[in-house]
């Protein structure tokens, strides 16, 4: 399972809880879209997850930018991901840098609004902010492999799938 999580803005840990919890510990990779504010966050992530690519977000400190890139292509079961925390101009920039990533989907923070739109070019996925939802759902994605390629859901702490979606490599 890829498991996606975004938007920690933490100063002290992961602040992971219930099903996304899991779900970080259960996932052969996890992949974080940005903004975790402190060193300590990340080093939290990394303790908790078997394989982890992150990259920064605008409000991520130093030592973070000095650890993470600001974007990365990430290959999961067949699907190439660009990873990036946030894009001027989205969908469109959003589907510009999956291009110019040769992705098969897009997958962002920043808003941290859970969403997944697979009506463009691209898919392109925001898993939303597992601890801090500013007045969306607290939520992360889960991605299973199938024989077609990626069968999807957004999925709340307490494990209430809020959507569902599939992707193609």
């Amino acid at each position: 399972m890829l498991t996606v999580v975004s938007d920690t803005h933490s100063v002290h840990g992961h602040e992971l809880k219930g099903r996304t919890l899991q779900a970080v510990r259960e996932a052969d990779l996890v992949i974080h879209a940005g903004d975790f504010m402190r060193a300590a966050v990340l080093d939290a992530f990394e303790a908790e997850a078997r394989s982890f690519r992150g990259v920064y977000g605008n409000n991520d400190d130093s030592e973070i930018r000095d650890r993470l890139p600001e974007a990365r292509t990430v290959e999961y079961e067949g699907v190439r991901f660009a990873v990036t925390h946030r894009v001027s101009g989205a969908p469109t920039e959003l589907t510009l840098f999956g291009r110019e990533r040769d992705a098969d989907a897009v997958i962002y923070g920043h808003s941290h609004n859970p969403g997944v739109d697979t009506g463009g070019e691209l898919p392109l996925i925001n898993p939303g902010s597992h601890a801090q939802p500013r007045g969306y759902r607290k939520a992360h994605a889960e991605l299973e492999p199938t024989d077609d390629g990626l069968s999807g859901r957004l999925v709340t702490p307490n494990d209430y799938v809020i959507d569902t979606f599939t992707l193609s490599g």
